[in-house]
This record gives C-alpha cells, structure tokens and sequence, in this order.
C-alpha cells in the first residue's frame, strides 16, 4: 500500500480563520464540561463514601446496642424473678408459725416436749434447700 500523503491545504483566509477560531472555542469549551463533570462526579464521590461509611459505622453501633439490650432485658427478667421470690419470702417472714418453725429448723430450738436431732449433712446447699422444702410444705398445711 502507497503512503497516504496529506494533500490538502488550509486555505489562509478570514473565514477559515474564524472557523479555526469557533473551533478551538468550542472545543475548549468541551475540555472544560467534561473536567467540571469530573470534579462533580469526584465530589459526589467523596460524599457518598462519606456518608456510606457513617451509615456502616451507625449499623455496627446499632447492632452493639441491640445485643446490649438483649442482655440487659435477660438481666431484667432474672432480677425480676429474684424480686418475686424475695416478695415471697417477705411475705412468709410475715407469718408467725413459719418463722417460729424456721427458727426452731435453723437455731435447733424446739417446744416443749419436742426432741431435735441434728443431722449433719455433707452438701449444705441441699440441706437448705430441703429446708425449704420442709418449711415451705409445712406453712402450706
């Protein structure tokens, strides 16, 4: 294949000149849309990140919060049942007969002509709780 060669020539007049001039403007013109385009898609960029990494940042607090929560709603219902059961036991401590057994159980006391035998237990935790127990089903008789 031959070279192509550049046979055309610029015809050196007051139109073209203009033309060449319109042209460059317009193309100036274009360089300069397209970099103010860059810089607000660059912008909007920047603050999108931005504003993306709080969202994750709020979601990981949001999620330490909820387990917080959950935590402190099981801490509730055992504090809740313990509130309960001390109630329960305020409001046996209010009846003579069972705190008469209850002292009798605990400090060996006894009525007249009532015997205690002491027996000594190697669990002490099941002995308080069959303690309880006893006085618990005693004061429901």
């Amino acid at each position: 294949m031959a070279k192509k060669s550049n046979k055309i020539a610029a015809l050196d007049t007051d139109y073209t000149k203009k033309k060449y001039a319109e042209f460059q403007k317009q193309q100036r013109q274009l360089v300069f849309r397209r970099r103010r385009l860059a810089v607000i898609l660059l912008g909007a960029l920047v603050i999108f990140s931005i504003i993306g990494v709080q969202i994750f940042r709020d979601m990981q607090r949001l999620d330490k919060l909820a387990e917080l929560k959950v935590e402190a709603t099981t801490e509730m219902k055992e504090v809740k049942a313990d509130v309960s059961q001390l109630k329960s036991d305020v409001s046996l401590l209010k009846d003579d007969d069972y705190v008469a057994k209850l002292a009798r159980s605990k400090f060996f006391y006894s009525k007249e002509g009532e015997q205690v035998y002491p027996v000594l237990e190697s669990n002490t935790s099941s002995s308080t709780e069959e303690t309880n127990q006893s006085t618990s089903s005693t004061t429901a008789k």
